[in-house]
């Protein structure tokens, strides 16, 4: 079971003093914030990414590529690579990059995004966002498995003869995950592919949480992958925590209340209610992540978003050290107790690479 955090990068006011970080200064604490969870043993940091304002993560593989120099362990992913209004030859290129400065430390989230004015700045339409997503992935699968590809279709100019470069660390490309709150056809295609689905889970209840992951373990299996409990499986959640419940309720308050995303609508409780936002003690959200595996099933991959509605990074970095030090080691071994051998791990490069090799019965290095 991996476990991390992910950021939105969001340049939102503090609304407790009125004070708006610069995007220099929202840059720099993503850094810190990716540094910190290596020091606290989390294994994955994504970002997302966006084009517009309050968001500063335009460049992911830039940010990624800094914070791939400055940790060793660490799993380096995304929130959301826009798969629709970026160029399929430009992501493979970029990632593939990528995973060689990080030494195969690189996965990625690939999604249509939910801002409608980004998609003509792209020079596309958000009408066709399913089916920009479907063929754009489509070509990056071949573009990173072959090493010459012709390739037709709808939405770009057409290739010949072309090789993406540089080729895939090892001859394996990064895992994909296709992330997506509310639209089966993503699922349908993770299922296809026999790729990652991760439902971010941070606005919706439960018994639509569970609806998406079992559509998309039951077309796992349909697709011949192997069985439901096969499929990979990542789902994403936001927590506040005080060592005492009532601090951290009230703390919290005015950062949700004029959030972004979702102030100025439910109340506090009303969205913990729910949703998976959990603002409350250590064991409060162990309790509340805990329960997740009663709605999906055994699953690989749980993020948490933490620095996001303007909280500041002395806050952040806070919350981490107790997610890294109470929660997180509780998780592990409960999440452990239960679980049989069967069920599959979170791909990593290394497995990748041995699951390729026996695939084609060679021995790895």
């Amino acid at each position: 079971m991996q476990f991390g955090i992910f950021t939105v990068g969001d340049v939102t006011p503090d609304p407790t003093d009125g004070r708006t970080p610069s995007e220099h200064e929202r840059i720099k604490a993503m850094i810190a914030i990716a540094l910190k969870a290596e020091e606290v043993g989390l294994d994955v940091f994504a970002t997302g990414e966006h084009h517009n304002p309050p968001f500063v993560p335009s460049s992911p593989t830039t940010l990624l590529g800094y914070i791939a120099a400055r940790t060793e362990k660490l799993i380096l992913s995304t929130a959301t690579t826009l798969i629709t209004t970026n160029d399929p030859v430009k992501i493979a290129e970029d990632y593939a990059t990528l995973q060689h400065v990080a030494d195969g430390r690189v996965d990625l989230m690939l999604g249509r995004g939910n801002t409608g004015p980004v998609y003509p700045w792209f020079g596309q339409d958000i009408r066709q966002g399913i089916n920009l997503a479907k063929e754009n992935y489509a070509l990056l699968r071949r573009l990173w498995r072959e090493d010459v590809v012709d390739w037709e279709g709808t939405f770009r100019t057409a290739l010949q003869g072309f090789t993406s470069a540089p080729r895939p660390l090892d001859g394996v490309p990064p895992f994909v995950w296709h992330g997506s709150i509310r639209s089966p056809e993503i699922a349908e295609q993770a299922a296809f592919y026999g790729d990652g689905f991760f439902h971010n889970n941070i606005f919706w209840p439960a018994d639509h949480t569970r609806r998406m992951v079992q559509l998309y373990r039951r077309r796992y299996a349909y697709h011949g992958h192997g069985r439901p409990e096969d499929a990979i499986v990542g789902l994403g959640g936001q927590v506040f925590m005080r060592k005492n419940s009532q601090d951290a309720v009230r703390e919290f308050r005015p950062y949700f209340d004029s959030a972004p995303v979702y102030g100025h609508g439910p109340s506090l409780e009303e969205f913990t209610e729910q949703t998976p936002l959990t603002v409350g003690s250590p064991q409060q959200v162990i309790e509340r992540t805990l329960s997740f595996r009663e709605t999906v099933g055994h699953y690989q991959r749980q993020l948490f978003l933490m620095d996001h509605a303007g909280l500041p990074l002395k806050t952040v970095l806070e919350q981490l050290d107790i997610l890294g030090e109470e929660v997180v080691p509780v998780l592990r071994k409960e999440f452990a107790n239960g679980r049989s051998a069967d069920v599959p791990d979170a791909p990593t490069h290394a497995t990748l690479v041995t699951a390729d090799a026996r695939q084609r019965g060679v021995t790895a290095a």
